[in-house]
C-alpha cells in the first residue's frame, strides 16, 4: 500500500562508488516513509546493483548514450506522477532530469555544494549539507525530506542468485574455496596502486595463509590484472571478468576485498565484506568505505589531498608498502574468523 501523495524520486545515475554512498540516505528515506512509492532512475549498467533492493519500489534504467533511450525514460518518469525528487547527484544532467519528472518539489544541494553550481537552479528546495563523508551529506537530503539520520549506515542490497551462482560455478572449476578478491583498478591512475606490488602483496599473502586470490577487472584493464598476476609468480592468483551481477556474488563472498578508491571496495564494504581501502589523493574521511570495521591505509599529507585526476601514481600512494597492506589485510582476516 502506497501512502496518499508520497512519491518519491531519487535521482543519481553513477558511479558506483557514488551511488552505493547514496544507498544509506534512501534506507532512510525508506524507514521514514515505509509505505510511500520511491523509485531510482539510475544508468543502465548500474541498475543490476539496485535491482531487488527492499528500499526501492522500482529501478528505472537511464540510457545516457541514446536520445530516443533517455526520451522513454522521461516519459516513464513523468507518467509515475512523483511528488518529491531527491537529486543526490548535483550536476546538470541530473538536475534537469528532476525537473523533466515534473515532480512539483525537487530537493537537492546548495549552489556551493553541487558539483555543477548551476544545477541548483532546477531545484525548489536547496540544502547546505552537514558532515565529512560523502555518504553523511546525503542524508542531509534525505532528512529535507523527513528522514532520520541513523547511527548506523544500512545497505539494502540483494546480490543477485543468478551472479552468484555463476560466479561460484567458475571458482569451483579452478578448484578455489576461500579467497580474497585484489581490485587493482581504478577510474584514475593517481587513486591506483602500482601493479607489481598488488603481486607481490598476493605471493606473499599466499605464503601467510594459503589462501588465493582473485584479481578483477573492468573494461580496458585486462593487462593490468595480467601484471599482477605475473608479478605474483610462483603464486598463481586467478585474473576473473565479471558481469556486475557476478561481481556482487564474489565480493559477497570473498574473505577480504584490497583495492584503492574504487567501485568494487565499496561495493565490498556495502555487502558487509571486510575491506583495506588504498588511499593516496582522495580523502578517506570524505570517501572511505561508510562501513564499520574497514581498514584504510594511507600514507597522504593534508596538502596531497586532490581531486585532480592526474594520469601518474601519486606520491601518496607510493609510500604505501607491501607489508603494510599484508598488516590490513591479516587484520581482516582475524576480525572475520
Amino acid at each position: 500500500m502506497i501512502e496518499a501523495g508520497e512519491r518519491y524520486l531519487v535521482v543519481r545515475l553513477t558511479a558506483l562508488g557514488d551511488i552505493l554512498h547514496t544507498l544509506p540516505a534512501v534506507a532512510a528515506l525508506r524507514a521514514a516513509h515505509k509505505n510511500a512509492r520511491i523509485d531510482w532512475v539510475v544508468e543502465r549498467k548500474w541498475a543490476p546493483v539496485l535491482e531487488g533492493s527492499p528500499a526501492i519500489s522500482e529501478v528505472i534504467p537511464f540510457d545516457r548514450a541514446s536520445f530516443f533511450g533517455a526520451l522513454t525514460c522521461v516519459r516513464r518518469l513523468r507518467r509515475k506522477n512523483y511528488t518529491c525528487a531527491i537529486d543526490f547527484q548535483g550536476l546538470y544532467k541530473s538536475s534537469v532530469l528532476a525537473m523533466l519528472s515534473d515532480a512539483p518539489r525537487r530537493i537537492g544541494f546548495e549552489r556551493g555544494w553541487a558539483r555543477e553550481g548551476g544545477a541548483s537552479l532546477f531545484y525548489t528546495e536547496r540544502v547546505a549539507p552537514m558532515g565529512c563523508h560523502v555518504a553523511e551529506l546525503n542524508y542531509s537530503l534525505a532528512e529535507k525530506a523527513g528522514a532520520t539520520r541513523p547511527a548506523r549506515p544500512e545497505y539494502p542490497l540483494r546480490v543477485p542468485a543468478g551472479g552468484a551462482a555463476s560466479v561460484r560455478g567458475r571458482l569451483a572449476d579452478r578448484g578455489i574455496g576461500d579467497y580474497i578478491v585484489v581490485g587493482p583498478g581504478g577510474s584514475w591512475r593517481a587513486k591506483c596502486w602500482p601493479a607489481e606490488r598488488y603481486g607481490v602483496f598476493c605471493r606473499e599473502f599466499d605464503k601467510r595463509h594459503g589462501l588465493g586470490a582473485v584479481v578483477i577487472y573492468g573494461p580496458g584493464e585486462e593487462s593490468l590484472a595480467e601484471e599482477v598476476s605475473r608479478a605474483a609468480h610462483p603464486a598463481v592468483p586467478i585474473v576473473m571478468a565479471t558481469t556486475i551481477e557476478e561481481l556482487m556474488g564474489l565480493l559477497a563472498h570473498a574473505r577480504c576485498v584490497v583495492a584503492a578508491d574504487s567501485g568494487p571496495l565499496h561495493l565490498a564494504a556495502a555487502l558487509g565484506t571486510r575491506v583495506v581501502g588504498l588511499y593516496g589523493p582522495t580523502d578517506p574521511a570524505r570517501n572511505g568505505p561508510f562501513a564499520p570495521g574497514a581498514v584504510i591505509v594511507s600514507e597522504a599529507r593534508p596538502e596531497e589531498i586532490s581531486y585532480k585526476r592526474r594520469a601518474s601514481y601519486s606520491p601518496a600512494i607510493l609510500r604505501i608498502t607491501v607489508e603494510q597492506v599484508l598488516d590490513a589485510a591479516d587484520s581482516c582476516l582475524k576480525a572475520s574468523a
